[in-house]
Parts: C-alpha cells; sequence; structure tokens
C-alpha cells in the first residue's frame, strides 16, 4: 500500500480519480499496470486502483449487471519508456496501432514531434499511450 500522500493546495480543478469499468477488475488494473511499468494497488472498497505516479488513480471497478462500454484513456508516457511499453504490448501478444481507429497495426505514429499508439484493454477500452502532449489551438 502506498503512504499518505499529505493534500496538495489546489488553485485549479485536477483529476484526482477515475472510476474503469471491468468485467474483471484484476485482470483489467494488471493488464494496464503490465504495460506502463506500474504497479496495482490494495484493494479500496470495490476499487481496485492503479496510481498513475502524478496524484491520479485509476480506479477499476468491477461491472457485472451489463456490459462495459468502452472508453479512451491517453497516458503522457517518458519518451524514454515507450519502447519497453511497446515491448511489453508484443509480449503481451496485444496488437498496437499508430491510430484511434486501429487501422494501422504494428505502428507507432509521430504526432506533435513524439511517438504514440493505440491499443485495447481486455474490455475494449481504446488506450493510448504517447511521449508529447496534443497541441490544442
Amino acid at each position: 500500500m502506498s503512504p499518505v500522500q499529505p493534500a496538495l493546495p489546489t488553485t485549479v480543478a485536477r483529476l484526482d480519480h477515475t472510476a474503469v469499468y471491468a468485467s474483471d477488475r484484476q485482470l483489467s488494473a494488471e493488464f494496464l499496470a503490465a504495460v506502463l511499468g506500474l504497479e496495482v494497488g490494495a484493494p479500496f472498497g470495490p476499487f481496485l486502483p492503479v496510481d498513475l505516479g502524478n496524484g491520479v488513480t485509476l480506479d477499476y471497478y468491477e461491472k457485472r449487471d451489463e456490459p462495459v462500454q468502452p472508453q479512451h484513456y491517453a497516458f503522457l508516457v517518458p519518451d524514454a519508456q515507450f519502447d519497453a511499453m511497446i515491448a511489453r504490448l508484443e509480449a503481451l501478444g496485444v496488437t498496437y496501432y499508430a491510430d484511434p481507429n486501429h487501422t494501422a497495426p504494428g505502428r507507432v505514429n509521430d504526432l506533435f514531434g513524439g511517438r504514440g499508439a493505440y491499443f485495447d484493454d481486455p474490455d475494449g477500452h481504446n488506450m493510448e499511450i504517447m511521449t508529447r502532449p496534443y497541441a490544442r489551438p
């Protein structure tokens, strides 16, 4: 279990955590943690957290009464760790794509001067890893 972090003063709204629906919270949390090189935290009530290391957790919540509706989750990752993440996807037998519509398998993109890739998690959530944030107008 990670130590309790002191509350940071908030001058703007920032994301603290979000629930990620999964048909099997353990499987999905372990999958993402393995790809990103993170750890799965201790259960917290019905949630299984993956701490992203920037004060935000993804709290996996098992949804058994209806199908999971796929969402999109994008992760800004260090360029130095991108190749290792791609290698972990390959080792897991997971196809990655250069585009969000999954039409360019086994390729990465070079958007905004960085690198990026998309892949599905066990419930079909469209996950994205990218080394540069999107340039917004």
